[in-house]
Protein backbone atom coordinates (compact mmCIF):
# COMPACT_ATOMS: atom_id res chain seq x y z
CA UNK A 1 0.00 0.00 0.00
CA UNK A 2 1.13 3.07 -0.93
CA UNK A 3 1.59 5.69 1.66
CA UNK A 4 -0.81 8.82 1.41
CA UNK A 5 0.47 11.86 1.65
CA UNK A 6 -0.96 15.84 1.99
CA UNK A 7 -1.40 15.75 -1.51
CA UNK A 8 -3.36 12.68 -1.82
CA UNK A 9 -5.57 14.11 1.32
CA UNK A 10 -5.51 17.57 -0.70
CA UNK A 11 -7.46 16.22 -3.97
CA UNK A 12 -9.76 13.96 -1.88
CA UNK A 13 -11.32 16.93 -0.39
CA UNK A 14 -10.45 19.54 -3.17
CA UNK A 15 -8.52 22.07 -1.05
CA UNK A 16 -5.17 23.47 -1.11
CA UNK A 17 -2.51 21.35 0.55
CA UNK A 18 -1.54 24.35 2.51
CA UNK A 19 -5.36 24.07 4.15
CA UNK A 20 -4.59 20.48 4.72
CA UNK A 21 -1.24 20.65 6.21
CA UNK A 22 -2.52 23.48 8.16
CA UNK A 23 -5.46 21.18 9.16
CA UNK A 24 -3.61 17.95 10.30
CA UNK A 25 -1.48 20.80 12.94
CA UNK A 26 -4.94 21.44 14.35
CA UNK A 27 -4.32 25.31 13.36
CA UNK A 28 -7.02 27.48 14.32
CA UNK A 29 -7.04 29.00 11.05
CA UNK A 30 -9.35 26.14 9.42
CA UNK A 31 -12.91 25.84 10.08
CA UNK A 32 -13.35 23.14 13.17
CA UNK A 33 -15.81 21.07 10.35
CA UNK A 34 -13.07 20.67 7.29
CA UNK A 35 -10.80 19.82 10.39
CA UNK A 36 -12.40 17.27 11.86
CA UNK A 37 -12.65 15.80 8.43
CA UNK A 38 -9.02 15.92 7.45
CA UNK A 39 -7.94 14.58 10.34
CA UNK A 40 -10.21 11.87 10.22
CA UNK A 41 -8.73 10.57 6.51
CA UNK A 42 -5.41 11.51 7.80
CA UNK A 43 -5.87 9.20 10.41
CA UNK A 44 -8.01 6.08 9.27
CA UNK A 45 -5.44 6.19 5.90
CA UNK A 46 -2.41 6.02 8.44
CA UNK A 47 -1.02 9.16 7.31
CA UNK A 48 2.46 10.36 8.92
CA UNK A 49 4.29 13.71 8.10
CA UNK A 50 7.37 13.69 6.10
CA UNK A 51 9.74 15.11 8.63
CA UNK A 52 12.65 15.43 5.98
CA UNK A 53 9.95 18.30 4.23
CA UNK A 54 8.84 19.96 7.82
CA UNK A 55 12.39 20.30 8.52
CA UNK A 56 12.97 22.34 5.59
CA UNK A 57 9.66 24.39 6.52
CA UNK A 58 11.13 25.24 9.58
CA UNK A 59 14.57 24.96 8.70
CA UNK A 60 15.05 23.10 11.88
CA UNK A 61 15.82 18.96 12.76
CA UNK A 62 15.07 18.91 16.14
CA UNK A 63 18.57 16.84 15.74
CA UNK A 64 21.78 17.46 17.58
CA UNK A 65 25.11 15.22 16.13
CA UNK A 66 27.79 14.07 18.01
CA UNK A 67 30.83 12.71 17.13
CA UNK A 68 33.60 10.82 19.53
CA UNK A 69 36.58 9.34 18.50
CA UNK A 70 36.26 6.07 20.53
CA UNK A 71 33.41 3.89 21.57
CA UNK A 72 34.98 1.35 23.66
CA UNK A 73 36.24 3.66 26.08
CA UNK A 74 33.95 4.17 28.92
CA UNK A 75 34.06 7.80 29.17
CA UNK A 76 32.36 8.90 26.07
CA UNK A 77 29.57 6.30 26.55
CA UNK A 78 28.98 8.32 29.82
CA UNK A 79 29.19 11.77 27.75
CA UNK A 80 27.00 10.11 25.35
CA UNK A 81 24.54 9.25 28.27
CA UNK A 82 24.85 13.09 29.48
CA UNK A 83 24.17 14.71 25.54
CA UNK A 84 20.79 12.12 25.13
CA UNK A 85 19.53 12.70 28.61
CA UNK A 86 19.66 16.42 27.94
CA UNK A 87 18.33 16.20 24.53
CA UNK A 88 15.79 14.24 25.17
CA UNK A 89 14.18 16.40 28.32
CA UNK A 90 14.33 19.49 25.23
CA UNK A 91 12.90 17.71 22.85
CA UNK A 92 15.71 17.05 20.68
CA UNK A 93 16.87 13.81 18.68
CA UNK A 94 21.13 12.80 18.71
CA UNK A 95 23.00 11.46 15.68
CA UNK A 96 26.04 9.36 17.23
CA UNK A 97 29.22 8.91 15.17
CA UNK A 98 32.33 7.41 15.93
CA UNK A 99 35.86 8.68 14.11
CA UNK A 100 37.51 5.51 15.03
CA UNK A 101 40.45 8.46 15.96
CA UNK A 102 40.88 8.73 12.04
CA UNK A 103 41.05 12.34 10.75
CA UNK A 104 39.68 11.39 7.01
CA UNK A 105 37.00 9.71 8.74
CA UNK A 106 36.03 12.70 10.95
CA UNK A 107 36.32 14.81 8.29
CA UNK A 108 33.76 13.05 6.25
CA UNK A 109 31.42 12.66 8.98
CA UNK A 110 31.17 16.53 9.71
CA UNK A 111 31.15 16.91 5.99
CA UNK A 112 27.98 14.77 6.05
CA UNK A 113 26.51 16.39 9.24
CA UNK A 114 27.50 20.32 8.20
CA UNK A 115 24.56 19.51 5.17
CA UNK A 116 21.61 20.40 7.14
CA UNK A 117 21.31 16.99 9.15
CA UNK A 118 21.42 18.54 12.49
CA UNK A 119 20.70 21.92 14.05
CA UNK A 120 24.25 21.54 16.10
CA UNK A 121 26.76 19.46 16.60
CA UNK A 122 29.31 18.22 19.95
CA UNK A 123 32.26 17.04 18.67
CA UNK A 124 35.55 15.28 20.75
CA UNK A 125 38.27 15.28 18.45
CA UNK A 126 40.18 12.08 17.09
CA UNK A 127 44.20 11.38 17.97
CA UNK A 128 45.09 11.93 14.35
CA UNK A 129 43.10 15.52 13.80
CA UNK A 130 45.07 16.80 17.16
CA UNK A 131 48.30 15.06 15.76
CA UNK A 132 47.82 17.03 12.38
CA UNK A 133 46.47 20.12 13.69
CA UNK A 134 44.00 20.24 10.51
CA UNK A 135 40.95 21.93 11.74
CA UNK A 136 39.21 22.66 7.92
CA UNK A 137 36.04 20.53 8.43
CA UNK A 138 35.08 22.20 12.26
CA UNK A 139 36.06 25.87 10.48
CA UNK A 140 33.61 25.11 7.72
CA UNK A 141 31.05 23.96 10.40
CA UNK A 142 31.05 27.62 12.53
CA UNK A 143 31.50 29.76 9.03
CA UNK A 144 28.29 28.23 7.94
CA UNK A 145 27.07 29.41 11.49
CA UNK A 146 26.58 25.75 12.88
CA UNK A 147 26.40 25.93 16.76
CA UNK A 148 29.10 23.42 17.62
CA UNK A 149 30.64 22.56 20.97
CA UNK A 150 33.66 21.05 21.51
CA UNK A 151 34.43 18.71 24.82
CA UNK A 152 37.47 16.40 25.94
CA UNK A 153 39.80 16.86 23.38
CA UNK A 154 39.50 20.45 22.17
CA UNK A 155 41.65 22.81 20.16
CA UNK A 156 42.90 26.56 20.35
CA UNK A 157 42.23 27.20 16.43
CA UNK A 158 38.56 26.81 16.89
CA UNK A 159 36.32 29.40 18.17
CA UNK A 160 33.22 28.09 19.55
CA UNK A 161 31.76 26.69 23.68
CA UNK A 162 34.07 23.81 25.21
CA UNK A 163 33.62 21.78 28.21
CA UNK A 164 36.77 20.07 29.44
CA UNK A 165 38.39 18.15 32.34
CA UNK A 166 41.64 19.63 33.86
CA UNK A 167 43.43 16.97 32.80
CA UNK A 168 46.66 18.17 33.77
CA UNK A 169 45.83 19.10 37.54
CA UNK A 170 44.13 15.23 37.73
CA UNK A 171 47.70 13.66 36.66
CA UNK A 172 49.43 15.38 39.24
CA UNK A 173 47.01 14.86 41.96
CA UNK A 174 47.09 11.41 41.31
CA UNK A 175 50.90 11.19 40.93
CA UNK A 176 50.67 12.63 43.88
CA UNK A 177 48.58 10.56 45.58
CA UNK A 178 50.74 7.90 44.43
CA UNK A 179 53.63 9.41 46.24
CA UNK A 180 51.46 10.03 49.31
CA UNK A 181 51.21 6.04 49.35
CA UNK A 182 55.02 5.47 49.25
CA UNK A 183 55.23 4.63 45.99
CA UNK A 184 59.02 5.70 44.36
CA UNK A 185 59.39 3.94 40.83
CA UNK A 186 56.07 5.54 39.01
CA UNK A 187 55.47 4.48 35.10
CA UNK A 188 52.87 6.26 33.25
CA UNK A 189 51.22 3.80 30.23
CA UNK A 190 49.51 6.18 27.70
CA UNK A 191 47.37 4.79 24.55
CA UNK A 192 46.54 8.54 23.57
CA UNK A 193 49.63 10.40 23.39
CA UNK A 194 49.21 12.28 20.75
CA UNK A 195 45.97 13.46 22.14
CA UNK A 196 45.81 17.04 24.04
CA UNK A 197 44.20 14.89 26.95
CA UNK A 198 47.61 12.73 26.82
CA UNK A 199 49.78 15.35 26.87
CA UNK A 200 48.37 17.68 29.35
CA UNK A 201 48.16 14.50 31.53
CA UNK A 202 51.71 13.36 30.75
CA UNK A 203 52.52 16.92 31.69
CA UNK A 204 50.92 16.94 35.18
CA UNK A 205 52.59 13.30 35.94
CA UNK A 206 56.07 15.32 34.86
CA UNK A 207 55.84 18.66 37.09
CA UNK A 208 54.40 16.17 40.28
CA UNK A 209 57.41 14.30 39.98
CA UNK A 210 60.05 16.91 39.36
CA UNK A 211 58.27 19.20 42.10
CA UNK A 212 58.32 16.85 44.40
CA UNK A 213 62.22 15.79 44.02
CA UNK A 214 61.82 12.93 41.70
CA UNK A 215 63.86 12.46 38.39
CA UNK A 216 61.47 12.16 35.44
CA UNK A 217 62.41 9.11 33.22
CA UNK A 218 61.58 8.75 29.61
CA UNK A 219 61.96 5.20 30.13
CA UNK A 220 59.37 4.87 32.93
CA UNK A 221 56.76 6.47 29.92
CA UNK A 222 54.65 4.23 27.83
CA UNK A 223 53.25 4.93 24.69
CA UNK A 224 51.37 2.41 23.37
CA UNK A 225 49.15 2.24 20.15
CA UNK A 226 46.33 -0.30 18.96
CA UNK A 227 49.11 -2.30 17.10
CA UNK A 228 51.54 -2.14 20.15
CA UNK A 229 52.43 -5.47 21.93
CA UNK A 230 51.94 -3.86 25.47
CA UNK A 231 52.44 -6.79 27.18
CA UNK A 232 56.41 -6.61 25.56
CA UNK A 233 56.30 -3.12 26.94
CA UNK A 234 55.31 -3.77 29.93
CA UNK A 235 57.68 -6.21 30.62
CA UNK A 236 60.62 -4.15 29.16
CA UNK A 237 59.67 -1.36 31.89
CA UNK A 238 59.34 -3.78 34.61
CA UNK A 239 62.70 -4.91 33.93
CA UNK A 240 64.35 -1.58 34.14
CA UNK A 241 63.53 -0.68 37.41
CA UNK A 242 61.39 -1.90 40.73
CA UNK A 243 57.87 -0.22 39.82
CA UNK A 244 55.55 0.09 42.43
CA UNK A 245 53.06 2.43 40.82
CA UNK A 246 51.74 2.09 37.72
CA UNK A 247 49.33 4.92 35.81
CA UNK A 248 46.73 4.43 33.29
CA UNK A 249 45.34 6.60 30.92
CA UNK A 250 42.13 4.94 30.15
CA UNK A 251 40.26 2.11 32.43
CA UNK A 252 40.77 -0.82 29.63
CA UNK A 253 44.81 -0.14 29.78
CA UNK A 254 44.35 0.31 33.22
CA UNK A 255 42.44 -3.20 33.16
CA UNK A 256 45.44 -4.80 30.95
CA UNK A 257 47.95 -3.32 33.18
CA UNK A 258 46.80 -5.08 35.83
CA UNK A 259 46.32 -8.18 34.09
CA UNK A 260 49.98 -8.26 32.79
CA UNK A 261 51.35 -7.54 36.13
CA UNK A 262 49.86 -10.07 37.62
CA UNK A 263 50.59 -12.71 34.67
CA UNK A 264 54.11 -11.97 35.59
CA UNK A 265 54.23 -12.74 39.43
CA UNK A 266 53.26 -9.45 41.03
CA UNK A 267 50.60 -9.06 43.69
CA UNK A 268 48.58 -5.50 43.54
CA UNK A 269 48.58 -3.42 45.30
CA UNK A 270 51.46 -5.51 47.83
CA UNK A 271 54.16 -4.92 44.84
CA UNK A 272 52.83 -2.74 42.47
CA UNK A 273 49.70 -0.11 43.26
CA UNK A 274 47.57 0.93 39.74
CA UNK A 275 45.51 3.93 38.82
CA UNK A 276 43.78 3.77 35.62
CA UNK A 277 41.11 6.89 34.52
CA UNK A 278 37.57 6.59 33.70
CA UNK A 279 35.52 5.64 36.50
CA UNK A 280 33.34 2.51 33.82
CA UNK A 281 31.63 -0.60 34.97
CA UNK A 282 35.36 -2.91 34.07
CA UNK A 283 36.99 -1.48 37.06
CA UNK A 284 34.89 -2.34 39.64
CA UNK A 285 34.50 -6.09 38.69
CA UNK A 286 38.05 -6.91 38.01
CA UNK A 287 40.16 -8.24 41.43
CA UNK A 288 41.49 -6.12 43.02
CA UNK A 289 39.22 -3.52 42.04
CA UNK A 290 40.80 -0.96 40.40
CA UNK A 291 41.18 2.45 41.86
CA UNK A 292 40.42 4.94 39.13
CA UNK A 293 40.03 8.69 38.03
CA UNK A 294 36.48 9.89 37.50
CA UNK A 295 35.86 12.37 35.07
CA UNK A 296 32.55 13.06 35.68
CA UNK A 297 31.54 12.10 31.77
CA UNK A 298 28.04 12.01 32.24
CA UNK A 299 27.51 15.68 33.83
CA UNK A 300 30.32 16.78 30.44
CA UNK A 301 27.56 15.19 28.57
CA UNK A 302 25.04 17.33 29.99
CA UNK A 303 26.99 20.31 30.25
CA UNK A 304 27.84 20.41 26.60
CA UNK A 305 24.02 19.74 25.45
CA UNK A 306 23.10 22.50 27.67
CA UNK A 307 25.18 24.99 25.98
CA UNK A 308 24.57 23.50 22.60
CA UNK A 309 20.72 23.50 22.85
CA UNK A 310 21.28 27.21 24.32
CA UNK A 311 23.42 28.47 21.70
CA UNK A 312 20.71 26.90 18.66
CA UNK A 313 17.72 28.60 20.70
CA UNK A 314 19.21 31.82 21.01
CA UNK A 315 20.59 32.62 17.50
CA UNK A 316 20.51 35.95 17.30
CA UNK A 317 21.97 36.18 20.94
CA UNK A 318 25.36 37.74 20.70
CA UNK A 319 26.69 35.23 23.58
CA UNK A 320 30.33 35.09 24.12
CA UNK A 321 32.36 31.66 23.91
CA UNK A 322 32.41 29.72 27.10
CA UNK A 323 35.05 27.32 27.93
CA UNK A 324 33.42 24.73 31.41
CA UNK A 325 36.25 23.04 33.12
CA UNK A 326 35.30 19.94 35.11
CA UNK A 327 37.38 18.70 37.80
CA UNK A 328 38.53 14.86 38.53
CA UNK A 329 37.43 12.74 42.10
CA UNK A 330 39.57 10.13 42.67
CA UNK A 331 37.80 7.23 43.76
CA UNK A 332 40.00 4.25 45.77
CA UNK A 333 39.58 0.82 45.55
CA UNK A 334 41.74 -2.12 46.18
CA UNK A 335 44.14 -2.00 43.44
CA UNK A 336 46.42 1.13 45.40
CA UNK A 337 48.23 0.79 48.71
CA UNK A 338 46.30 1.98 51.90
CA UNK A 339 48.13 4.60 53.56
CA UNK A 340 50.19 4.54 56.94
Amino acid sequence: MNKITLKDIAKHFGVSIPTVSKAVHDSYEISRGLKERIQKYAKENHYKPNKLALNLINKSTRAIGVLVPNILNYFFVQVLYGIEKVAHEKGYNIISCISDESFEKESKTLAILDSGTVDGLIVSLSEETQLKGKMEALNEITSNQIPLVLFDRVSDLIACDKVVVDDFEAAYKTTRYFMDIGCKNIAFVSPIGNSSVGILRHEGYRKALTDNGYDYDAKMVINCGPKDDLDLLMAFVLAEKKIDGILGLDEITAVKILQIVKSKGYEVPGDISIIGFTNGQLSKYVSPSLTMVSQHGKYIGESAAKLLIHRIENPNADLPFETKVVKTSLIVRESTKKTE
